[in-house]
């Protein structure tokens, strides 16, 4: 799903280029950008990822944006730090696609469009029985507590609107805390990065690690028996298998910018068992190698 258009002209406060020719957060060129993109939470994720290149071409950082480019058994990839949050993942998804769809030079889209290939690799929290700390989970659906893709025109055509009336029925949804929507993650990228052994479901994405997750520590919630309605929900044979905080934004604007997207975790917590892993990093390695091969 594409909706835009190719005449329109970006002035300089909406499409902000750097003095060498870079986009402005990300700090990357154009031809520093390959088709194939590996998404990650953490910086030092980042050189984790391209640890495994046979050669690399380019490294940047900027703020909590980390990238490298490089060649994995012939493939050219780019690996790319989001930081945390929705809000940084709106900041990547139109940064990448200015730099794959925009001429810099003339400040307008180029005639043909181009599709990336966007995986994100990330860390979560487990849900459900089948989700212990070590599983790996793939979102089929991202339900975004965050409302970033509210702000878009066409989100309703980007979004299930079954699921979401339903999970909002079954929950109770209180609308104080924003209107949820549901991200579609890419069918055919799913299928060639999920393979067999990775659990395939629901996830929410959250504006929050703490009280958006059902954490309560010294503030009260507004609704604290929302983690009990989530863990019962199901919707045609799929449940919420578990909390992350970036899923639906990167599905969501990859669905209405034209390209293929979607996120795979790793269980570091089960919030169920209320178990926690918290020297997971070792283990993580195993799902990079997982997208690598694969992507």
């Amino acid at each position: 799903m594409n909706t835009l258009t190719n005449n329109t002209f970006y002035p300089e406060s909406e499409l902000v280029i750097n003095g060498d020719g870079s986009i402005f957060h990300l700090h990357l060129k154009p031809e520093q950008l390959a088709d194939k993109v590996i998404l990650v939470g953490d910086p030092d994720r980042v050189s984790l990822v391209a640890s495994h290149f046979d050669k690399q071409e380019c490294e940047v950082n900027n703020r909590e944006f980390h990238t490298i480019t490089g060649h994995y058994h012939g493939k050219r990839i780019t690996a790319l730090s989001t930081g945390i949050g929705c809000d940084n993942i709106d900041i990547v998804m139109n940064e990448l696609d200015a730099l794959a769809n925009i001429d810099f030079k003339t400040r307008t889209e180029k005639t043909a469009h181009h599709s990336l290939t966007l995986v994100r690799i990330g860390t979560c929290g487990g849900l459900q029985p089948n989700t212990p700390t070590g599983t790996f989970i793939a979102s089929l659906r991202s339900i975004g507590f965050d409302g970033l893709l509210n702000f878009y025109a066409g989100r309703d055509k980007a979004s299930d609107l079954q699921l979401e009336a339903a999970f909002k029925k079954h929950v109770g949804w209180n609308l104080k805390m924003g209107n949820p929507y549901v991200a579609c993650a890419d069918n055919n990228l799913i299928d060639q990065i999920a393979g067999d052994d990775m659990v395939r479901g629901i996830t929410i994405a959250c504006g929050g690690f703490f009280g958006p997750q059902g954490r309560k520590l010294r503030l009260p919630l507004m609704d604290p028996d929302l983690n009990e309605k989530i863990e019962s929900f199901e919707y045609n044979g799929l449940h919420v298998d578990n909390f992350e905080m970036e899923s639906s934004a990167l599905a969501g604007l990859a669905t209405l910018m034209g390209h293929h997207a979607m996120t795979c975790c790793m269980v570091i917590a089960n919030r169920r068992a209320k178990k926690m892993d918290t020297d997971y990093k070792g283990d993580i390695d195993e799902l990079v190698t997982l997208v690598l091969e694969r992507i």
